[in-house]
């Protein structure tokens, strides 16, 4: 039974890009960016992951003609990172070469454990060529980020900083959240101090508080970083830190293949489960 998309309208912006237009614009006009992400994972055959490249080019002069404020994310599994590693750096390098012409930026999603190593290999080849029209994300609970986080930085790579959204076994990822917030930290750090403008990512209160905290202990200025949220979540704290003067960024998913996206944000907080259950009786 496919479920309804009514069910998942908090955390996705719409179906289609026409749907999410006037959502990127409602953040705009609030000075906000944006960043539009067309939902899907793994896909497994060729002919799939070629509409989907055409999809994200397409996306990219979309966003140019709607003269939206917007970059865009994808996932590597979608370029066909499950089919074939050189095929899906080709796919990644043609995209990569729109977003060039168009003078925008494509954020390379970090999945799943199994995929870390090679989405980093990737998107290191891609620096080498594409510079500051790509970057990538990294997840503060992983183990191997202590060592990912420094070689990185000292590439000056633009890193998005997360916590980490993907159930992982206790061997591969910190489990208990004080140990995740404190590191956190220390790769924000190392990100302030290395990488010209680091993106950072939480909607934890703690972490906010810290990084601007430690912003004006370092004598950081509020345009040497970015706050980042997902579509849905806290908008009017993001309005707050965009009117104090900070840069602010919102992760806004579109698509049909909303569902393990919409499960992930489920099973985050239990008020994300409330929320679902009481728009199902909402008339």
């Amino acid at each position: 039974m496919k479920l309804p998309f009514v069910l998942a309208k908090r955390f996705v912006a719409g179906e289609s890009f026409d749907q999410s237009i006037p959502k990127v614009r409602h953040l705009n006009d609030h000075g906000i960016k944006v960043t539009l992400d067309l939902l899907g994972e793994n896909v497994k055959d060729r002919e799939t992951a070629d509409r989907t490249v055409e999809s994200y080019i397409q996306l990219i002069e979309n966003i140019h003609t709607a003269g939206l404020d917007s970059t865009i994310s994808i996932k590597l599994t979608m370029l066909g990172l499950d089919i074939d590693r050189n095929y899906c750096r080709d796919n990644l390098f043609r995209l990569l070469d729109t977003a060039r012409t168009n003078d925008s930026f494509v954020r390379i999603d970090m999945e799943g454990s199994d995929y870390t190593q090679a989405t980093i290999d990737l998107f290191k080849e891609a620096f080498k060529t594409y510079g500051t029209h790509v970057g990538t994300v990294i997840q503060a609970y992983l183990h191997r980020t202590k060592d990912d986080i420094p070689e990185l930085a000292e590439l000056g790579a633009d890193i998005r900083l997360c916590k980490g959204a993907y159930s992982e076994p206790e061997r591969i990822a910190l489990q208990n959240m004080p140990a995740i917030r404190e590191a956190y930290k220390e790769y924000a750090k190392i990100l302030l101090e290395k990488t010209p403008h680091p993106r950072i990512a939480t909607h934890d209160d703690e972490l906010l508080e810290w990084v601007q905290e430690y912003a004006i202990e370092k004598k950081l200025g509020k345009s040497r970083f970015e706050f980042q949220m997902l579509y849905g979540l806290r908008e009017e704290t993001m309005i707050e830190l965009t009117e104090q003067g900070y840069n602010t960024r919102v992760y806004v998913p579109y698509g049909t293949m909303w569902f393990p996206y919409f499960k992930r944000r489920l099973l985050e907080r239990k008020e994300n489960i409330f929320f679902v259950a009481t728009t199902m009786f909402k008339k």
